[in-house]
């Protein structure tokens, strides 16, 4: 019946619960990593834009999917790199968040081999409702009808809200990682000053090294791992991307301690300046019963514009194709 395909909301209710987390999350991946850190911007030196689509809970008829695209490069007359994002959050046809920033990094060279850059965003988080076709609780009579008003979410309306983040990002010989809190300022997404709506400050810490293999391969290893914290939600991840000159495959394991323990794998594909990814998540185990096998697809497409001189004193970074 066309009705009970509107009940939908619900199981956009049970999402929420199994997350614990007040905003979309896309985990551990570096495809994002310029809205997750604005330190990162500009840190691979060469005009980089990203475009992202994911699909969230495929096969459940959750209509849950994101967008994102962001660009980057370094800049000499800022000593450093800058970047733009924009992200949009489609949950159930009921939910939209859209968020946007800029982000500068100031490059500095701390050291023979070490170099720090120190990054800040700022930005907008947008959240908005269209409840025209959901069915709450309270719209069903016990006739099994639908057609009570509702009561529940009268308040919810559109708010869009001022934020900020701050991260360093470290480079030693051929390892580099960094520290992140976005939030800075904990905006109130409805206005009504209830700490429940207000999105907590999120620390992120991500590592990676680039090693190679054996020469005559042509092939490097690339591990990386990551922990995120916001409020309840606690995300710990680990996992490595093998590198060719155009192909590279990636696999991750990731514990969250409301979903469990999750599994990501993917691709890249490189041709020339532009780039092809892949990723695929899905649940190991979970203590929840509502999360189902398969998480999230996600696919996109880079593209490296222009390159940058090098022979400024900074080091570039290899980031992982995952």
């Amino acid at each position: 019946m066309r009705n009970s395909t509107r009940i939908i909301f619900l199981a956009f209710l049970s999402f929420c619960e199994a997350v614990n987390s007040q905003e979309t999350c896309y985990g551990p991946g570096y495809q994002t990593m310029v809205m997750n850190n604005p330190a990162f911007a500009g840190s691979e030196y060469d005009g980089t834009m990203r475009l992202s689509y994911m699909n969230f809970y495929p096969g459940n008829n959750y209509n849950f999917h994101s967008f994102f695209i962001s660009y980057d490069s370094y800049f000499e007359l800022l000593h450093g790199g800058a970047g733009a994002y924009i992200a949009s959050d489609h949950i159930g046809g009921i939910m939209n968040d859209l968020r946007g920033g800029l982000s500068y990094s100031y490059f500095l060279q701390a050291g023979r081999e070490l170099y720090i850059n120190g990054g800040l965003s700022a930005g907008f988080f947008s959240r908005g409702f269209n409840f025209s076709g959901a069915v709450f609780p309270d719209e069903i009579d016990p006739m099994g009808g639908i057609g009570l008003p509702t009561a529940d979410l009268q308040g919810s309306q559109n708010r869009t809200v001022f934020d900020v983040g701050t991260g360093i990002l470290f480079i030693y010989r051929n390892i580099s990682g960094g520290l992140s809190i976005t939030h800075l300022s904990e905006p109130d997404t409805d206005g009504r000053g209830s700490p429940a709506e207000r999105l907590e400050r999120k620390l992120l810490v991500h590592l990676s090294a680039d090693l190679g293999l054996k020469r005559w391969s042509g092939l490097k290893l690339v591990p990386a791992g990551s922990f995120e914290l916001q409020g309840d939600y606690q995300s710990l991840a680990a996992g490595a991307v093998v590198e060719s000159n155009n192909l590279s495959v990636s696999g991750m394991i990731i514990m969250e301690n409301s979903a469990g323990l999750d599994c990501q794998a993917g691709f890249s594909v490189r041709l020339d300046r532009m780039s092809l990814f892949y990723s695929y998540r899905f649940n190991i185990a979970s203590e929840s019963r509502v999360t189902p096998f398969s998480l999230m697809h996600q696919t996109g497409l880079s593209f490296r514009f222009n390159n940058v001189e090098k022979r400024i004193k900074g080091r570039t970074i290899n980031a992982p194709d995952m």
